[in-house]
């Protein structure tokens, strides 16, 4: 209960619980609004901490079970700290904008971050070397241009199990691309927005970058408890593994010592000598008996 009352006065400090303006509501919201003040949507933070404890237990989850979760923030306020969380917990993400058919078209996307991989690769190795010094720089900025776009799903090699938005409205597009996939989506909603939209959301302020800096790190850190415990369930897998292993080796030998005994025991009594020559009883076979009859 102290936890939630201390995470409740760190969100409050953060303003997470300013809203938009009422005119601007959506009432599918009314459950997650607390009060109204000086025409401004105040939201209830027992929700927000409600929503993000379970967003939070849901993403740690997924995390431990070793899929990927992307994480969405285009917006001008959510870009550094996006970028950053998601590089911590080694994720992809997409902070500069969003290419319509990231998810639906993956192959296509793919094949653009191969090209850009390719293309940095050669001008470090100095495949281009040979060529002119515009073309070189043409090169160098076209691969900047992908990279800003593409940067963050460079190593994203399959379609991501959830994502993470931040305002599920600005970002309406990923969050129909996911839809149509059927991924897991997590949202951070305001009171301007449909939480029905999402599979999983926390209502808070989506505007101010206390607010999202707070909510995502929040989130980040649950899906690194998550990387943590496989880490250490991987580990213990191994470690059990190897010890089966030894198990295994150990009985092996101990059985060839006894029947290596036990071929010698028979060697002794005359093995399988013919005749028994060392020491064994030769045995005597009988002959053919003759019959005598009686007349």
């Amino acid at each position: 209960m102290e936890n939630n009352t201390s995470l409740q006065q760190q969100l409050l400090e953060a303003g997470v619980h300013f809203g938009h303006l009422k005119k601007k509501w959506n009432p599918k919201m009314l459950p997650y609004i607390f009060a109204e003040k000086k025409g401004i949507h105040i939201i209830d933070l027992n929700k927000t901490v409600e929503g993000l404890q379970e967003t939070a237990a849901a993403l740690k989850q997924i995390a431990r079970s070793g899929k990927k979760i992307m994480f969405v923030a285009t917006k001008k306020q959510a870009k550094e700290i996006v970028t950053e969380c998601a590089q911590k917990v080694n994720m992809p993400y997409v902070t500069d904008r969003w290419l319509g058919g990231m998810l639906t078209n993956f192959n296509t996307v793919r094949k653009s971050v191969k090209k850009m991989q390719s293309i940095e690769k050669m001008l470090n190795d100095g495949s281009f070397d040979n060529i002119t010094k515009k073309e070189r720089l043409q090169l160098s900025r076209d691969k900047d241009k992908m990279e800003k776009v593409l940067g963050g799903i460079a190593n994203m090699s399959r379609i991501p199990a959830a994502l993470f938005l931040v305002d599920i409205g600005h970002e309406h597009i990923a969050l129909a691309e996911a839809k149509r996939l059927g991924i897991t989506t997590f949202g951070l909603v305001d009171t301007n927005c449909d939480p029905n939209k999402v599979d999983y959301f926390i209502p808070g302020n989506d505007d101010a970058t206390k607010s999202i800096a707070i909510l995502t790190q929040y989130i980040t850190a649950a899906i690194a408890e998550g990387l943590a415990e496989r880490q250490v369930e991987k580990e213990e897998d191994e470690t059990e593994e190897v010890e089966e292993k030894g198990l295994k080796f150990d009985e092996g030998e101990e059985g060839s010592k006894e029947r290596g005994g036990r071929g010698a025991g028979r060697g002794g009594r005359g093995g399988n000598a013919p005749g028994g020559a060392a020491g064994g009883v030769k045995r005597r076979v009988p002959g053919p008996q003759k019959r005598t009859t009686t007349r």
